[in-house]
């Protein structure tokens, strides 16, 4: 993980403000991360910092930040607990904190080990939600037919055919560009923390990708968009979104049927197939193998399920 370099004291922010906008500068050029990540964890910082306002009756400095006690956090964390926000959430934000104030101390600006103490919220285990292959396979074929023109129907099938054959996450399959496109068996995908990675490419994908671009009114180069909306721009997620919820409708699916299911559903249909549970990980672009061993508790679900269904003493 990279670190944030040590300054002079002359660089060193010396304003909440300024450490606020630092913080923000390494989170983009080192962590590297994207603008909606940034945008999600100055929000929570932003609702961290007007908690502290109303909490010490002023705007706090970064006196105030390295002077707070355990109690402190503790009541920032009943705030939250008695405003409703989800477990998750808090969660989240909890680790947004503390990133702020471990770049902080990295930076020498503060030091403040009470926040390192806090226990953050429980959070159950939670399972990925998988379409059975049948609700795939529908999902695929009903796309094509919600559509109101041939070449937007074949960029919806296209775009189903990549999340649910490749396993991509919906925003990396809507990043890439006709260059992208794969001639061979593979695809080069680059995912969460601009990592790359390789993906095989089935030829029932590669060729609803082609039929797609045959059918595409807006030609472009390799570095135009792959996937285009209805004025020739890139494709939002907004609109796959959207699609999928009419196809859910029609196909009277649970609301967990989104885009990102189709990518659950693609590594729980490996593994119940005999996938690797490495290899999964690696064509998922998980960096940690403890996220892929979720989709184990999804198999295991089914199979619990099955033995529920048919074992005579169970009936």
């Amino acid at each position: 993980m990279a670190e944030p370099a040590r300054l002079a004291a002359a660089d060193r922010p010396s304003t909440l403000t300024g450490a606020v906008r630092a913080w923000r500068d390494w989170l983009a050029s080192e962590k590297r991360a994207s603008a909606h990540t940034i945008d999600a964890y100055e929000r929570d910082l932003e609702v961290f910092l007007d908690f502290l306002q109303g909490h010490l009756g002023q705007m706090p400095n970064i006196a105030d930040l390295a002077a707070l006690k355990p109690a402190d956090f503790r009541a920032w964390l009943a705030r939250r607990a008695g405003g409703g926000y989800a477990k998750t959430s808090t969660a989240r934000a909890l680790s947004v904190v503390r990133g702020f104030f471990r770049f902080l101390e990295r930076r020498e600006v503060l030091s403040n080990a009470a926040i390192f103490a806090i226990r953050g919220p429980r959070i159950p285990a939670s399972v990925p939600k998988a379409l059975t292959v049948g609700e795939a396979a529908d999902t695929l074929q009903s796309v094509g037919e919600l559509a109101s023109e041939p070449w937007i129907a074949a960029r919806d099938v296209a775009l189903v055919s990549l999340l649910y054959g490749a396993g991509l996450r919906i925003g990396e399959a809507l990043s890439l560009n006709r260059g992208d496109v794969p001639k061979g068996d593979t695809l080069s995908v680059t995912g969460k923390g601009n990592k790359q990675r390789i993906v095989p490419v089935l030829p029932a994908v590669r060729s609803a990708i082609e039929d797609y671009l045959a059918r595409c009114p807006y030609q472009g180069g390799p570095d135009e968009p792959l996937f285009l909306g209805a004025r020739g721009k890139r494709l939002q997620a907004g609109i796959a979104q959207r699609t999928m919820r009419q196809a859910r409708g029609w196909l009277a699916l649970p609301e967990t049927a989104t885009p990102h299911a189709l990518r659950h559903s693609f590594a729980t249909h490996l593994l119940a197939g005999g996938g690797d549970l490495r290899a999964i990980q690696e064509l998922l672009g998980h960096a940690s193998l403890a996220t892929t061993q979720r989709y184990t508790s999804v198999d295991a679900e089914r199979l619990m399920d099955i033995h529920r269904r048919a074992h005579p003493r169970d009936r």
